[in-house]
């Protein structure tokens, strides 16, 4: 039970799930723990591996997981957490992520005892008059007590018949799938609860829900999320990936800790108060965080190169072996007319080498004296060329590239 719940928001009935561990015990049936995952976008970012983590918890135990590929649920859409309709996505927009999510999640789970399944499989048969049966169990002031509904309504904002329906087709999957355990994130209550409402309808025994926290971003304070440029993708180079991490506040890292590792809370604990005691590092011990978020997406070898060549330029001031090569093409950033020294606006070239979000942020940074071009500070907002191409060596904070201009 300490490993299943580090670092969980909340589990809905608690007793419950201690309860049905201990008969899967007596009985040497394993739970059927079930979390289900949407292809709206094609690469998941470490915000997304909070559940796959705890799947694995579960697996680790020896429990059956099912990753479940939401390809019918995301013709609609989540609605959680949106003030507007979802647009809808192509067929092959999904089929083509849904590829992408396979070959991801198989870096924490272990493919050999993983179900990985699609909700058209059932959804798809169910037909009108099935989608009639289950919208029958509820009401209108049941779905506009979720408080994403709630608000749009009385706001006057629309909410689509549609949307509705989203609640309805997860809480249908776990009654196909027979979930013992269903995880999500907090923002997931009423969708989740929807499934316990609808197992009862069925006769089933209710699922357990289990809640986990949403992970913050690098800036420690907004979800994290590409939109926002404060994501790291699980498919970034280990240079890159391990950067990012190295960039999170010593607050965050215990965060991170809790939610992107296998570490016992017992063990996380003992490492806090060492460092409160003076006898750790904060460093060290995000080093070592960095080292382990990166291994499991890489490898032990790339993640101790990364560490290197982050040390290299961050604690010894020298120049990484292997810092990550961008193309940029000079009309895109170009500062001089034709016939003149070539020469660049550095706000764009920050952007485009993916430093910076925005050309705002950029100038933000630049005004704090946190870029610097070729090891100087640069507060200059154009920068000359000595010809084309170019290589350039940029780095923003703790984070750093070559810029290839040409």
């Amino acid at each position: 039970m300490d490993y299943l719940q580090k670092g969980t928001a909340e589990i809905i009935p608690l007793p419950a799930l201690k309860e049905r561990i201990a008969q899967s015990i007596a009985s040497g049936r394993p739970l059927r723990i079930k979390a289900g995952f949407d292809p709206t976008a094609p690469d998941l970012h470490l915000g997304h591996t909070v559940l796959i983590r705890k799947l694995k918890h579960f697996q680790d135990l020896g429990h059956q997981v099912i990753f479940l590929i939401g390809d019918a649920t995301a013709l609609i859409g989540d609605p959680t957490g949106r003030s507007t309709t979802r647009p809808p996505l192509t067929r092959e927009q999904i089929d083509a992520n849904a590829e992408t999510y396979k070959e991801q999640v198989f870096k924490i789970l272990d493919p050999a005892r993983t179900e990985v399944r699609f909700n058209s499989e059932w959804l798809g048969k169910l037909g009108f008059e099935g989608i009639i049966r289950l919208a029958a169990q509820f009401t209108v002031s049941q779905m506009l007590e979720r408080e994403d509904f709630h608000k749009r309504f009385n706001e006057e904002h629309p909410i689509s018949l549609h949307e509705m329906l989203y609640p309805l087709a997860q809480g249908y999957d776990s009654v196909v799938l027979e979930s013992d355990v269903e995880l999500g994130g907090t923002d997931q209550k009423f969708n989740l609860m929807r499934g316990r409402d609808l197992q009862r309808h069925f006769g089933q025994p209710q699922q357990i829900v289990l809640m986990m926290p949403i992970l913050e971003g690098l800036d420690g304070v907004q979800k994290m999320s590409k939109s926002l440029g404060n994501a790291i993708g699980i498919k970034e180079p280990p240079g890159e990936m391990y950067g990012k991490l190295m960039s999170i506040s010593d607050e965050l890292m215990w965060r991170y800790w809790a939610l992107l590792t296998d570490l016992r809370q017992a063990e996380i604990g003992q490492m806090q108060a060492d460092v409160a005691a003076g006898k750790l590092h904060p460093m060290d011990v995000k080093k070592r965080l960095a080292r382990t978020i990166t291994t499991d997406f890489h490898s032990a070898e790339e993640a101790q190169k990364a560490d290197e060549n982050w040390a290299k330029q961050f604690q010894r001031g020298e120049v990484a072996e292997d810092l990550e090569e961008v193309s940029v093409a000079y009309d895109a950033i170009a500062a001089s007319i034709a016939g003149t020294e070539p020469a660049v606006r550095l706000p764009k070239l920050l952007t485009q080498a993916a430093l910076a979000t925005s050309a705002s942020e950029a100038n933000r940074k630049i005004a704090e004296g946190a870029v610097r071009v070729e090891g100087e500070v640069v507060k200059e907002l154009t920068i000359p060329l000595p010809a084309l191409p170019a290589r350039i060596t940029l780095r923003l904070g703790k984070r750093a590239k070559i810029a290839v201009i040409s």
